[in-house]
Order: C-alpha cells, then sequence, then structure tokens
C-alpha cells in the first residue's frame, strides 16, 4: 500500500459517526440535489474555503507574532477547531492541485509552478466536479494556478461562477502557458470572468472577497448549497498594496518596506475575512456553513524573519516551515467544537474524502483510486479520537527538465507522527524536537530503514502519473492573447521571447511566434 493512501475512498457514505456529527445532513433526490428540511433550505452545509498565500504558521497574532494585527482570524480561532499539525506542499500550485484532488500533487503531473509543470492532469477528477455531483453549485475567486489552458481552466473543471487572475501571481509571465494579462497589478487588476476580462477598480483582494460575497447573496436563496473557494494571491509579492496597510508597521523592530507590506497585505485579509463573517451572521446562514480557514498554501515567506512558530524552514524547503500551516475548521450545526484544537497529523488531501464524506458523494470509477488522503469526519467529531500512524511525504520538486531521479532525495522528506526523513540523510524527532535541530539519524536505524522503504514505494507509485514533464507550452501566454482579443494589441519582441518556451530546450529550433 502507498504510504500516503490510508483510507481508500471508493464509495464513502454516511456511516454512524457522519450522522452523529452532521444531523442536518438529508439524502439525494433522483437529480442529486438532496431534500430540503421542512423551511425549504437545503440540508447539507454551504461550504466556504479561504486559503491566502504564502503567509506562515507564524504570520498570525492569535499564533504568536508580535507584530501582525489578525483580529479577525484570531476571533475564529476561538469559533474553530484548529489542525496544529495540517501540512501542505512546499509551494504554490501543488498545494492547489492536492487540495482540489485528494492525492499528492505529483500524482496529478504537478511538479514545478511553472513550465506546464503546474497544469493538473485532465484526468483528476476535482473537487468541485465531486460537489457538482451532490447538488452544490460552485465558485472561485483568486488564484487558479493550475492551468491557463482552456481545457485546464477552473470553469473547464466544476467551477460555475470563476473571478480569477492568470498565472501563479497576477502580472506573471513565463515562457508557455504560464501568465496572466498584460501590465496587470494588483491595484485595478484586469480580471478572467467566466470566459472574459473584466476591467476592475480596487485592490485584488478586497475585490475576490467582493465578488464572492455578491456571488454568495445570489446563491443563499436558492436551494442549492454553494461551494466557495476563495483562493487568495496575497500576500505573495510583488508587496503592491493601498499604503494604508501597511504604514504602521514601518519602523518596527527588524520590519524593512517588503516585511512592512507584507504584514499589511495579512492584515487586509484579515480585515475582509472578518467583513466576510460577519455576511454570514446577517444574512442567517452561518449555523449551516462549514467555513475552511486554511492559513496558506505552502510555509512562510516574509514574516519569518519576525516570526516563525519555532520551525526551521521556510517555502520551497521540505522541513516542518515549509509545510505545517494552521487549518481551523468551523460548523456550529456540525457540532464542531468552538476553541479546540487537534495535534493529529494531517494533511491538504484529507479535505476532499472529508467532504465526499460529508457530503454522502460517491466518487465515479474513475476516481475511486484516486484519493490518497483520510476523511477529518473522526477529528472533527471529537479531536481526541483514534487516528491511526501515517506518513506524509514532502517534496519541493522543481527539478530541472529530465532530471526526475536525480532529484529523488533532493529536498524532501517523508514524516510520521513522530519523526521526519529529511533528504534521505537527517532524521529529526518531532516530538522532542520540534525546531530540526538535532540530526538523529544514527539512533533510530529501524524508523530509518522503515521510512526509507515506504518512500522508495511512494516514489515508484508516483513515476507514472508525471504527465507533464515532456510538455511544451504554446509560445504567446493563452491569457494573454484572449486579453489582446478582446481589448487589441499585441506583444513586442521582448515579450515574444519571454513567452516563448521554445528558448528553454537546448538546440531546439525556434518557431516563428504568432503576431
Amino acid at each position: 500500500m502507498s504510504p500516503l493512501r490510508f483510507v481508500p475512498v471508493r464509495t464513502l457514505c454516511f456511516c454512524h459517526v457522519v450522522l452523529s456529527l452532521c444531523p442536518f445532513v438529508g439524502a439525494a433526490n433522483e437529480t442529486g440535489v438532496e431534500a430540503a428540511d421542512q423551511t425549504g433550505r437545503p440540508t447539507r452545509p454551504n461550504i466556504i474555503l479561504v486559503m491566502p498565500d504564502d503567509v506562515g504558521y507564524g504570520d498570525y497574532h492569535g499564533l504568536g507574532n508580535p507584530i501582525t494585527r489578525t483580529p479577525s482570524v484570531d476571533a475564529f480561532k476561538k469559533q474553530s477547531l484548529l489542525l496544529t499539525e495540517f501540512h501542505v506542499s512546499p509551494t504554490c500550485a501543488p498545494t492547489r492541485a492536492a487540495l482540489l484532488s485528494g492525492r499528492h500533487e505529483f500524482k496529478n503531473g504537478v511538479t514545478h509552478t511553472i513550465y506546464e509543470r503546474e497544469r493538473m492532469s485532465l484526468e483528476t477528477y476535482t473537487l468541485p466536479e465531486m460537489l457538482k455531483s451532490v447538488g452544490y453549485t460552485t465558485g472561485i475567486f483568486g488564484k487558479w494556478h493550475l492551468g491557463d489552458e482552456e481545457a485546464y481552466r477552473p470553469e473547464s473543471r466544476g467551477f460555475d461562477e470563476v473571478y480569477t487572475h492568470g498565472g501563479g501571481g497576477i502580472g506573471q509571465t513565463y515562457p508557455g502557458s504560464c501568465g496572466d494579462a498584460p501590465g496587470n497589478t494588483n491595484i485595478n487588476p484586469a480580471l478572467w470572468h467566466n470566459g472574459t476580462w473584466e476591467k476592475t477598480t480596487g485592490y485584488c483582494t478586497d475585490l475576490f472577497f467582493d465578488q464572492a460575497a455578491k456571488w454568495m447573496d445570489g446563491r443563499r436563496h436558492e436551494e442549492q448549497p454553494f461551494f466557495t473557494y476563495i483562493s487568495l494571491n496575497a500576500a505573495h509579492s510583488p508587496y503592491v498594496l493601498p499604503e494604508e496597510y501597511y504604514q504602521h508597521y514601518l519602523g518596527k523592530p527588524g520590519v524593512n518596506e517588503d516585511i512592512a507590506k507584507f504584514f499589511g497585505m495579512i492584515e487586509n485579509i484579515d480585515a475582509n475575512f472578518g467583513t466576510l463573517m460577519k455576511k454570514l451572521d446577517d444574512w442567517g446562514i452561518a449555523d449551516n456553513t462549514l467555513v475552511i480557514y486554511l492559513a496558506s498554501d505552502n510555509g512562510g515567506t516574509k514574516g519569518i524573519h519576525i516570526f516563525n512558530a519555532d520551525r526551521r524552514g521556510s517555502k520551497g524547503r521540505p522541513y516542518q516551515g515549509g509545510t505545517r500551516v494552521p487549518c481551523f475548521v468551523r460548523w456550529p450545526a456540525g457540532d464542531i467544537a468552538a476553541d479546540s484544537h487537534c495535534d493529529a497529523l494531517t494533511s491538504v488531501t484529507d479535505l476532499f474524502p472529508t467532504l465526499v464524506e460529508l457530503t454522502g458523494a460517491s466518487l465515479p470509477d474513475k476516481a475511486t483510486d484516486q484519493v490518497d488522503g483520510r476523511s477529518l469526519m473522526p477529528l472533527l467529531k471529537n479531536p481526541d479520537a483514534d487516528w491511526p500512524e501515517r506518513t506524509l511525504v514532502h517534496h519541493v520538486g522543481r527539478w530541472d527538465k529530465g532530471k526526475v531521479e536525480e532529484w529523488k532525495f533532493e529536498k524532501c522528506a517523508i514524516q510520521n507522527s513522530r519523526f521526519t526523513l529529511v533528504n534521505n540523510r537527517e532524521l529529526f524527532d518531532l516530538k522532542a524536537d520540534p525546531g530540526e535541530r538535532n540530526n538523529v539519524i544514527k539512533k533510530y536505524p529501524e524508523v530509518v530503514a522503515n521510512l526509507r522503504a515506504s518512500y522508495e514505494e511512494w516514489w515508484d507509485e508516483m513515476l507514472p502519473l508525471l504527465v507533464n514533464e515532456d510538455a511544451v507550452g504554446p509560445v504567446i501566454n493563452p491569457m494573454k492573447e484572449l486579453y489582446w482579443e478582446q481589448f487589441g494589441g499585441g506583444p513586442d519582441r521582448d515579450l515574444l521571447r519571454r513567452m516563448n518556451p521554445h528558448r528553454l530546450i537546448p538546440g531546439k529550433r525556434k518557431p516563428a511566434p504568432k503576431k
């Protein structure tokens, strides 16, 4: 068995633990939409998942940061279950692939954030597709970063409402398909809305939250429950935002202008999140809305210079500081204990099977062996519930083209609830040494042997699924091309060169780009 496939998810249905946790869940009717309660409202919960970008465990005031202002998330912590040992991928597109599939990102072909290796395999059955199968309407607001060509875009992968930017960040340009609208910035960006570009006025995070709220306001009167995925580009660089959010951080000990702006972006996210939570109360739907605040898509970045929650590493590294992030879960009608925490080893791959079980969905045949994660339902009911031992693999990927085997043991880790084996050379006892300072590889040879064996099995299982390693993208970013088709204009010589993927292939003749 793969070290990551702990609970095979084939046809998950409501078992005793789900019924006890979820008294409001009803059965689906013939159309796939669940029966309503006596008030006519849907009995399945609405689901909101908020995920910032590049924010570390130590960047929230309520988790120890001495400088940041995050009153909304701090208040939400007191209303939620906090998963304290929750792990994501070391970088952004991989985490998004794992989240939306329930399996390790490499098995979706996502081994990088650019060069076509950010594209999620077209064979992957996605979270929004699963939720639509049981009657949900689905919306994404913010960052997609799993492919910009038509077949890969969110509107082709299960989302009904799409309000996003292109590439991995606003204004990005990379060779091949990964890139945003030309000249885009965080303030007054052009955004991709249901198949067309819209020129906006405002700051990107405000726009994403505002559009999500507008869309949810329209959906809440319907019998159909909604899934809202607010996947922000902030606080990823470039650090461009309104001055009022960061001026008060300037001059604090250790804070330069970039760190001040980074903290300002987090403060703006926090303010928007607080506004969203108030809207749920005002609308009268907070009780039966499951809200997941997944505090980042990878480990810390700029903020680690101030506080890193006593962990080693950061984004792009396989140490705990590169993968461990806080995840808060609130659902009053589901009897999730408020102001509680759970220290079990959990993963971003667990959210997919959790929502499968929670909603009573059945996976199609093509997806029965897809899911690596395990349902969190027992822990949501009882944070101290039995949680069998498991292993998680963290791998940064990002190897040069054709260098997969050479990177097998580079920038990687495999961990269980106590130990982590990093780069096949360092073993850390996380219970005694959470900061990963003391290499104890010589002290525990049996542990090392077991972790190495599990890693070898995972590696062999994963290799056939690396579908993007030899992919070559188009010579013009597709999102830029759509922008020029809509508004006119086109690339200059320098931009043509930057977009052309063939310049990255040694000895390959470069085709003439389209004008």
